[in-house]
């Protein structure tokens, strides 16, 4: 087997273990990496070919020894891993400061989205990063206690992730169809209450199972290479785990939101057309006064505002749309195609590749980076205090206690439609509904 590539410099760190990047040449150029291909197999528990001319298949580090080549592909696998658990941790970081520095955002509401950054923070800081080192490697480094541990603050983090999910678009919906008792409704005391319970429920989904070692098989997951052996850590679970845990951790929550979004952009499609309505007729009713009115000969004549044309009511159709289309979009693409093959794993061992297992699951960790964009930077009070954050030294020195929520403070992404609503049944005028801006 013959590897034709262009070779550059390596870099060769001090320490017991030598480190040598693939397309480089070793100790001044007295030997290429390729004669390591040809005298020594690469490590891949995945790869079960025994083709060596197929080079396609191989992994990414080669271990010689005391001496690790690794390629071009670990290299980067391993920036592009960095990248995500990097913007995880800091755009999780940045909401819980911004929820925790500013007083504006202690509100009921964003108790439930400081649950779901802490939730996606553990994913980033907890789950990816050990999985990470995992995938890279191609096998455990950890100690087999601390696999079935880290397996369990998967499955926690992650059900935890989507639950908070879940009840945010509770919370929204709750807000916007009946505003008026939300702030009696959703108190501090339920909110606080209603996290809990996703933690402890999060928890027992994960950790009881996992402890009693109902979650696998009772077989080694160990994988051998010349006669060596080296420990695995990976999903694999059984089919009666497999599904309880999917559909409470998934199933079920997913056919929640999209039973919510749904009501909620139906809701919003009608709350617009009563606002046409009423624009419509506040119209006629000043033209017919208009009608009315004589005017002196040498008064300039004046024209009525059509206030449909300029109402920026009219794009709340486009407004809802793309609100649901992105935050069930994203969620749906990151974490359908993992549990649907989480599912098919559990019951056929062969009918997953192994690659495909780890990008199915990468998929579903990176809505841990894409939950802060959604639910936060769309909103001008969170993109706001980002700027103060990262702009100024020691805000959070400065700020009053967390506890200073007001119940009563509705939340500024869903009172458009709240203030729509309150508006139409006051009976105001088209002159009043100029003055409503959506938010």
């Amino acid at each position: 087997m013959t590897v034709n590539r262009s070779y550059r410099p390596c870099f060769v760190p001090r320490g017991p273990v030598t480190i040598l990047y693939g397309n480089c040449m070793a100790e001044g150029g007295s030997r290429k990496v390729t004669t390591y291909y040809n005298e020594t197999q690469w490590r891949n528990p995945q790869d079960e070919s025994d083709d060596d001319s197929d080079t396609s298949a191989l992994p990414s580090i080669l271990v010689v020894g005391n001496v690790i080549v690794i390629s071009d592909i670990i290299s980067s696998r391993c920036i592009f891993l960095a990248i995500l658990i990097f913007l995880s941790v800091a755009g999780n970081i940045l909401v819980c400061l911004a929820i925790y520095t500013e007083r504006s955002l202690r509100r009921i509401g964003n108790l439930f989205l400081a649950s779901l950054a802490i939730a996606d923070l553990f994913v980033a800081s907890l789950v990816m990063t050990f999985a990470g080192v995992n995938d890279l490697l191609g096998y455990w480094v950890f100690g087999a206690q601390f696999c079935d541990t880290w397996v369990a603050f998967d499955v926690m983090c992650s059900t935890a992730s989507i639950l908070n999910l879940c009840a945010i678009s509770m919370d929204r919906y709750i807000h916007i169809k009946d505003p008026l008792r939300y702030g009696r409704w959703v108190t501090r005391r339920v909110a606080v209450g209603t996290i809990a319970a996703i933690w402890l429920l999060a928890a027992l989904v994960s950790f009881v199972p996992i402890s009693f070692g109902l979650h696998r098989p009772e077989q080694p997951l160990i994988f051998e290479d010349n006669g060596k052996k080296y420990p695995t850590c990976a999903l694999d679970l059984t089919p009666t785990y497999a599904i309880v845990s999917s559909c409470i951790s998934f199933y079920f929550p997913c056919i929640v939101m999209i039973g919510i979004y749904c009501r909620l952009y139906c809701y919003a499609q009608k709350h617009v057309r009563s606002i046409r309505a009423v624009t419509k007729t506040g119209e006629i009713t000043e033209k017919q006064r208009y009608k009315s009115i004589r005017r002196p000969k040498n008064q300039k004549k004046f024209k009525v505002r059509h206030l449909h044309h300029s109402s920026p009511y009219h794009v709340s159709d486009h407004k809802a749309a793309i609100t649901v289309g992105v935050i069930m979009g994203v969620f749906l693409i990151c974490w359908v195609p993992f549990f649907c093959v989480n599912i098919v794993a559990a019951f056929c061992k062969t009918c997953i590749g192994g690659q495909t297992f780890k990008i199915l699951s990468w998929l579903g960790y990176s809505n841990s980076a894409f939950n802060p964009i959604i639910y936060s930077i769309f909103n001008k009070e969170f993109r706001d205090a980002f700027k103060r954050i990262l702009t100024t030294r020691n805000t959070w020195c400065c700020s009053q206690e967390l506890g200073n929520i007001h119940p009563r403070n509705s939340d500024r992404y869903v009172t458009d439609y709240a203030a729509k609503n309150v508006v139409m049944n006051s009976g105001r005028s088209s002159a009043d509904l100029e003055q409503v801006s959506a938010i």
